[in-house]
């Protein structure tokens, strides 16, 4: 799947987006919180969760994997679920650097953070892009539909408790650079939305019953999607025989203007 790089925006339209960052509540927010989140879409996660059950938060939760999490803001909500204290501020000696540079001075793994409070399970974040160090995730600069991809993501997750390396839960907000050609824009999301499925059914945890009869959980997917006239169709064939539930889900945090939504899939039963 390729990427394009984004266009640089003509004044027009930067003045535009200067105007709708000012009034965005969500925008503000992020600013002025003390967890110094690193994208506006984590007050997306945010609300996912607590209006949703709030399945990050789930004590049986151990390993959660974030497709696409560049820049992190989804891996710093899931470390807070997690019990994991967050890096509030930005280290004052990395002023200025770019974020390949931070990623190659603190490396990919955060555990050498003072003031560390050692939370639950285990959270990988993958992207093709490098991802400044979040206490308590361990960060993959890959492609998650690379060969092989499925097998070190596992091999990050193993634990005594969890010894195939399986995930409680996979997250997606990954979108597709757009090229204004809204065909091929709400293609490039459904490819997305047909990818993710196809690394989460070898990766989630699957839906059982112990010896008493009682059913024990399943996976959770959480997966973004743009409109796209097969979409119904993609969750027909794939979401809905392959998990206990499946819920459509417009947060009010997401834009009124955008056309994104999220599937929230629940107790992935294993089957294919």
């Amino acid at each position: 799947m390729s990427f394009r790089p984004t266009l640089p925006l003509h004044k027009k339209s930067s003045t535009a987006w200067i105007a709708r960052q000012s009034r965005d509540p969500f925008v503000k927010a992020r600013l002025s919180s003390p967890s110094s989140y690193r994208s506006r879409s984590a007050f997306k996660l945010i609300e996912l969760n607590d209006k949703w059950g709030r399945f990050l938060s789930r004590p049986s939760v151990r390993s959660v994997v974030d497709l696409g999490a560049a820049p992190g803001g989804w891996s710093q909500v899931v470390a807070e679920r997690l019990g994991w204290t967050l890096d509030a501020e930005d280290n004052p000696e990395d002023f200025g650097l770019r974020e390949e540079a931070k990623v190659l001075k603190r490396g990919s793994w955060s555990t050498e953070l003072e003031n560390k409070t050692t939370g639950r399970g285990k959270i990988v974040a993958l992207d093709l892009l490098p991802i400044v160090p979040i206490l308590g995730v361990q960060t993959l600069q890959m492609d998650f539909l690379a060969p092989g991809s499925a097998r070190v993501v596992r091999d990050a997750l193993k634990s005594p408790k969890n010894p195939e390396g399986t995930a409680d839960i996979v997250l997606s907000d990954m979108a597709a650079n757009f090229c204004g050609s809204k065909i091929r824009d709400t293609q490039m999301s459904l490819d997305i939305c047909y990818a993710v499925f196809d690394f989460a059914k070898d990766a989630l945890t699957a839906r059982r019953v112990d010896e008493r009869g009682k059913v024990i959980g399943g996976g959770i997917l959480l997966l973004k999607h743009f409109s796209h006239p097969s979409l119904q169709e993609f969750r027909k064939e794939y979401l809905e025989p392959n998990f206990h539930l499946v819920h459509y889900i417009k947060p009010e945090s997401s834009r009124s203007d955008s056309a994104e939504g999220y599937w929230l899939c629940r107790g992935w039963l294993g089957r294919t």
